[in-house]
């Protein structure tokens, strides 16, 4: 079967009422401390994902017992520093960024040695990130220079520690914060803004954690050695799965689309106020708070005047997976807009500043890119008339999905390489838009 997809002409327009997948940062997260927890969590809506399934391949050979019933997740907790497993095995994250920081910090207490692997896109980016912090507290890790494969053995009696995480990574902060359950004591975290839903489980699950919110950063402090409850839960819709077709339905005329049940953290919710201050028409409703998490359905029209932005750097952490539809709003926006403080997003699975800039050029935006920002000289009358080939992007998902929303939005003949590359994240997505195409 091709590994490609052809799109030849835009979407016609729609009004639609969506589902979307499970939060992926949530059912990973969900998974881990069902891990840790005492006995039997379950979670409906978990998202069915290679990342999820890589998760949960990993706790398996962890000695964690897992089912599925029906459209039901069970996880038989095996408690703190419970895991059970053979000497030098290895667990592979695949190509989840998410699994392979996070999992090493429940594995600081583990004193059999464990080799964490992951596929080619994941083998590229940084672990020093989390091993320097990791290391602080005992363990010891053998690496490529902070790449994968990465050996690490832990210690038994792991020490808190103070940690400056000063990138605005949810992952390394999670990490710490996974860590610290292990430690006698109490760690503190001083972390740059980030993504908080590692906080808001740990609250919920009444875990001893303090936190005081400053303007720029958070001051975390986890005492560890606390029994976790078992957590049962409904994963609610992804925010980024989202803004996909938040981006598709602003872009296509005389469109509107609502979409159920979505996290609206206000950690993840940057591309919302973006997008807002572009001219895009969104709104909220019914609003409720679920397991510590804010929940509505997503209301949005399509837009006939997009403005450019100057875009404020501290939305940045909030929107940093969804830059690349947001990069496709500024090019049909009236006006230059500026992305600055962007080089986090060349750390995902590909150069993702890189590839959204390539992505504008071919369809004949112009662009002034750095290493960590980029200008984007808009065209409301933009449409596409030729032929344009995306390949090469390390399977990114991202990359393909957003290539998927230009063409349908803008037109061309597009060829887009590696549609597998949504397994990973979001395996519905075609489905869904051809959802979208049906009258």
């Amino acid at each position: 079967m091709s590994n490609k997809i052809i799109i030849e002409k835009p979407i016609s327009p729609f009004d639609k009422n969506l589902e979307i997948d499970g939060d992926k940062s949530l059912s990973i997260r969900w998974a881990l401390l069902a891990s840790q927890a005492k006995g039997r969590s379950t979670a409906t809506n978990l998202l069915m994902s290679e990342d999820i399934l890589s998760t949960l391949n990993c706790l398996k050979k962890l000695g964690t017992k897992i089912t599925f019933r029906k459209n039901k997740c069970e996880i038989i907790g095996l408690g703190l520093n419970g895991y059970d497993y053979k000497k030098n095995i290895q667990l592979n994250a695949g190509n989840s960024g998410t699994l392979g920081r996070l999992i090493l910090g429940l594995l600081i207490h583990s004193q059999k040695k464990i080799k964490i692997i992951g596929d080619k896109s994941l083998s590229k980016r940084d672990f020093l990130r989390v091993t320097k912090p990791l290391e602080k507290f005992g363990a010891v890790f053998e690496s490529n220079k902070g790449k994968l494969p990465i050996i690490i053995r832990g210690i038994k009696n792991p020490k808190p520690i103070k940690f400056y995480e000063n990138k605005g990574s949810a992952q390394c902060k999670s990490a710490v914060m996974l860590a610290a359950l292990n430690t006698e004591g109490e760690t503190i975290i001083k972390a740059k803004k980030s993504r908080d839903h590692s906080e808001l489980l740990f609250k919920y699950l009444k875990l001893p954690i303090k936190i005081l919110k400053k303007k720029k950063f958070d001051i975390i402090k986890i005492k560890g050695k606390k029994e976790i409850h078992s957590l049962n839960y409904k994963i609610p819709a992804d925010v980024s799965s989202s803004a996909f077709f938040i981006a598709l339905t602003a872009l296509t005329k005389k469109s509107k689309l609502t979409i159920k049940n979505v996290n609206i953290n206000p950690s993840r919710i940057g591309i919302i106020k973006i997008l807002k201050m572009m001219g895009v028409k969104i709104n909220f409703k019914n609003i409720k708070i679920y397991k510590g998490e804010r929940i509505a359905d997503i209301l949005v029209e399509s837009s006939t005047k997009l403005k450019n932005i100057n875009c404020p750097s501290d939305l940045n952490s909030s929107a940093i997976d969804e830059f690349l539809v947001i990069f496709l709003i500024a090019a049909k926006a009236k006006g230059i807009s500026y992305f600055k403080g962007l080089s986090e997003l060349n750390q995902k699975e590909s150069p993702r500043l890189k590839w959204g800039s390539k992505i504008l050029r071919l369809m004949g935006i112009k662009t002034i890119t750095t290493k960590d920002s980029i200008k984007i000289y808009g065209n409301p009358k933009l449409k596409v008339d030729k032929k344009i080939l995306i390949r090469d992007f390390l399977k990114d998902h991202r990359v393909f999905m957003a290539s998927v929303i230009a063409a349908l939005s803008f037109g061309g003949k597009w060829t887009i390489h590696d549609k597998n590359s949504i397994k990973t994240s979001f395996p519905s997505f075609l489905r869904i838009i051809s959802n979208l195409q049906r009258k």
